[in-house]
């Protein structure tokens, strides 16, 4: 039988988005056909995941692939976002040379540990799950807002065809399909890492146990404890940010308008 094999020149072409990829399905329970049929013990299960992400600042571009992605995957309405990456104008010091430069931000709701969205619904419509995910039951939700009011970074929104609250779900449909979720997947730069934060060997443990202290989060004082961690963010974005980040418009881009 002929065997095919990949020169190093081919494998070094593999896209961050694939490694990511690879590296986040080798963390996912395999069954194998023998394994289906077979009791399971009474008491024994698989482990819950316990999902996270890491956002490399020093990798985004900020060219919104992310934020297309999300929007054609979860029928996203016109002006509104669950994912976007946010752009600045900064000042630069006398030494650089130039007087501003351009600092982008992703952001994307935080699945924080400790979420002040739940306790503020006043119909028990914002749960969290046992892997983590925060997410809105659109069967309960009235519409109050509360819940977009007390998310300390924005993440969530009315959806105006819906009438519900919205946001990101991490793709919750496309992990229960072992998929990673689209904004992952669509990253060119490889910014963003997807995992299992319970699972010591995931790609995404690695990375963070790494970062040492330059991981961080946004909003630490706020006490939400997030699970969407940065590496590289600058210290004057990881607060309260003096100024309004520039939104990505779809019709300045070919998009409709």
């Amino acid at each position: 039988m002929k065997q095919t094999q990949i020169c190093p020149q081919e494998a070094a072409q593999e896209s961050p988005a694939s490694a990511s990829r690879r590296n986040f399905l080798r963390g996912l329970p395999v069954i194998t056909a023998g394994a289906v049929g077979a009791p399971l013990p009474a008491l024994a299960g698989p482990p819950v995941a316990r999902w996270g992400m890491l956002v490399d600042v020093r990798k985004c571009i900020g060219c919104q692939a992310c934020t297309i992605a999300c929007i054609n995957e979860n029928e996203v309405p016109e002006g509104s976002f669950r994912t976007i990456v946010s752009t600045y104008s900064v000042k630069q010091p006398e030494a650089a040379g130039q007087p501003a430069g351009t600092y982008v931000l992703p952001r994307l709701c935080n699945h924080c540990d400790n979420p002040p969205c739940i306790p503020v619904c006043p119909v028990g419509a914002t749960f969290k799950r046992e892997d983590g995910l925060v997410l809105v039951d659109g069967d309960r939700c009235v519409g109050c807002a509360y819940c977009v009011q007390a998310c300390p970074y924005d993440a969530r929104y009315i959806n105006h065809q819906t009438g519900k609250a919205d946001k990101c779900t991490f793709c919750g449909h496309r992990l229960e399909a072992g998929l990673l979720p689209a904004c992952v997947e669509t990253c060119v730069g490889g910014a963003r890492i997807f995992g299992d934060l319970n699972d010591p060997k995931s790609e995404l443990s690695r990375r963070i146990g790494a970062a040492g202290d330059s991981l961080k989060v946004l909003k630490p004082e706020q006490g939400t404890k997030p699970r969407v961690f940065y590496i590289g963010l600058d210290q004057r974005f990881q607060g309260k940010v003096e100024g309004q980040g520039a939104l990505w418009k779809p019709e300045l881009h070919g998009g409709k308008s």
